[in-house]
Order: C-alpha cells, then structure tokens, then sequence
C-alpha cells in the first residue's frame, strides 16, 4: 500500500474541497481501514532515523507538539515540498542564507 501521494486519499481530499464532505469521509475511512489491516503488523513509518518513537506516530507528534522546535522527519518532505514551491518566488536564493543542522539526514547518508 503505498501511503504517500495515496490516490484514494487524494480522491478524498479533492471531494472534500469541492464540497462533498460525505464522499470525502467515506474515501477517507476507506483509507484509513485499508491502511490498519495493512500495516497492522508491518513498519508503515517512513522516518530513516533510528528512534525510540519509531512508527508509534502518537507519541512521536505528541513530542514534537510539545517541545515545538521542529517536525517529525515523516513530515519534512511534505512541508519541503511546500516550501519549495513558495522559495521559487525568489529563484530559491534562500538556499544561500541556510546551513541544515548536523544531525539532519541528507541524502548521501544513506
């Protein structure tokens, strides 16, 4: 089951924007018991960093809502993914005025 860019949540997603609050929780269940009959014994967290909290997607938020000083890594590429769209407003000149913590996991780490 693939979880990111899911099509039937997307389907949900777009239901719901036009209007149709009904289809869309309907598709959105759908999702989501798909989602616990597949992953009920499997690893569904796509975070590459070694974690106490890994896959317990709860906790994990509960921690970051906590201490609010970043997001969950799961949750990077989604905001990323936005972000880039707003940095294309300055020809991503931003990239010159950052400099990624060390602890962050780059792609060449593997």
């Amino acid at each position: 089951m693939k979880i990111e860019g899911n099509e039937k949540e997307m389907a949900a997603m777009e239901q719901f924007h036009q209007g149709n609050r009904a289809e869309g929780l309907r598709l959105q269940e759908e999702f989501a018991s798909e989602f616990r009959e597949e992953y009920k014994n499997k690893d569904h967290c796509s975070c590459k960093k070694a974690c106490r909290y890994h896959g317990n997607c709860k906790e994990c938020v509960a921690i970051h809502r906590a201490h609010q000083e970043h997001v969950p890594n799961c949750m990077r590429p989604i905001i990323n993914k936005k972000i880039k769209i707003l940095s294309e407003l300055t020809e991503h000149t931003i990239v010159n005025e950052i400099e990624a913590p060390k602890e962050v996991i780059r792609k060449d780490e593997g």
